[in-house]
């Protein structure tokens, strides 16, 4: 691809971007929603204009990143530890009941083979933490007690389907299951999300010593993009999602430090809390559509064979299943069905980390074009259907 190609490609991401997450904010819907909308629009599904290359997933990958500092930067850690036990159970409902309900209809109804009914059953784990929650902050119920459950169980909900996904692969490509692999992949992970938060702590007294001895601009920006690159780093290599570091990243510069009791301290002033919302906010809005717009694009409607009757049957019955799984995982919530009903809905989108697993699938010939093809349409489906669902079932803030 040429410079000036790329430079024009990214134009229409921005632009349309933008554009649709206007009408859809005129229109009273997530504005994520229309982010999305945009990527299919301009990608293979209809114009065609943008395909999923590389350059742009890498684009995305860093708006996916700055979200999830930005989530956690704004995260009342306290309300997070107290939601902890409803998160836990949240995630592994929302884990097991998908997985097992996946692989049954595809195994025990229609007949496919171990491995790809396995598969199956793990593309129905996902949640996509970056969809759910932009629509918390569309819906701008981001610091109610919902939203904190959800935010914990997608958290480890991705942590879990890595795991899965990693298990999974294993078992095709070897035939068998490495209870040390898997053992290993679970330490490392647990030791950096308890080391991360620490390390980021120690780095606040250099952020603020640098940033006010500097004398240029964007010392702030330069050094929490480092922090942020620099966790995600580690959590990769650890075998954790990156995303994993960024959002540790943003818990550890909250500003009010939680000590055992219930007490706090702020560890660091609000001049500096200042800048830092100041540098950031700016890339933040810049880089987060471009990561909506590419989960669109990725979406390929095209490899969907609408005229097959088999293709239905399958994909109806296997969307139902997706969305039921999900929803199972709000009735560990206490209070209403409202916000049983809330959480679970929450937790349906599959974006992103759905079509990672499906793709997985297919790269490893595991998939056919007629499995993957299903596939993409419970990704869709689940994605597009949760923002409108949550517009009308959230309506109190709790």
């Amino acid at each position: 691809m040429e410079v000036s190609e790329f430079f024009l490609k990214l134009l229409v991401i921005i632009i349309s971007a933008k554009f649709f997450a206007e009408v859809f904010s005129y229109l009273k819907l997530p504005s994520v929603l229309g982010e999305v909308i945009a990527g299919i629009i301009i990608g293979p599904s209809l114009f065609g204009f943008i395909q999923p290359e590389a350059t742009f997933h890498l684009l995305a990958e860093i708006g996916i990143l700055l979200l999830l500092f930005e989530v956690g930067l704004e995260t009342d850690v306290g309300q997070i530890i107290k939601v902890g036990v409803q998160s836990t159970m949240v995630a592994i409902t929302g884990v097991v009941a998908p997985f097992f309900l996946g692989f049954w209809l595809t195994y025990y109804i229609f007949d496919l083979a171990l491995i790809p009914s396995l598969f199956v059953g793990g593309t129905m784990v996902a949640t996509s933490i970056g969809i759910t929650v932009r629509v918390l902050v569309d819906l701008k119920m981001q610091h109610t007690r919902v939203s904190k459950i959800v935010l914990g169980a997608a958290v480890l909900d991705d942590v879990i389907g890595v795991v899965i996904l990693a298990v999974l692969y294993d078992f095709a490509v070897k035939g068998t299951v490495s209870i040390a692999d898997t053992a290993r992949i679970l330490a490392f992970i647990t030791a950096f999300l308890l080391l991360a938060p620490i390390i980021a702590k120690l780095f606040v007294p250099t952020l603020a010593r640098l940033s006010s001895i500097s004398r240029t601009k964007g010392m702030v920006p330069t050094l929490i993009v480092s922090m942020i690159l620099g966790l995600a780093i580690i959590s990769h290599k650890v075998g954790a999602p990156e995303i994993l570091g960024s959002f540790a990243a943003g818990i550890a510069l909250t500003r009010r430090f939680f000590l055992p009791l219930g007490a706090t301290i702020e560890h660091y002033s609000h001049e500096l809390a200042g800048k830092i919302e100041e540098g950031m906010k700016p890339i933040i809005e810049l880089f987060v559509p471009i990561f909506f717009v590419m989960v669109g694009v990725s979406i390929n409607f095209r490899v969907i064979d609408v005229g097959s009757s088999a293709f239905w049957n399958f994909a109806l019955a296997l969307t139902v299943i997706a969305i039921i799984g999900k929803l199972f995982s709000g009735l560990w919530v206490s209070g209403g069905w409202n916000k049983k009903l809330s959480t679970g809905i929450a937790m349906v989108p599959r974006g992103e980390v759905g079509l990672i697993f499906a793709e997985v699938g297919r790269r490893s010939n595991i998939f056919d074009d007629s499995i993957y093809a299903v596939i993409v349409f419970v990704v869709a489906f689940t994605t597009l259907l949760a923002p409108l669902a949550l517009r009308y079932v959230m309506r109190d803030g709790e």
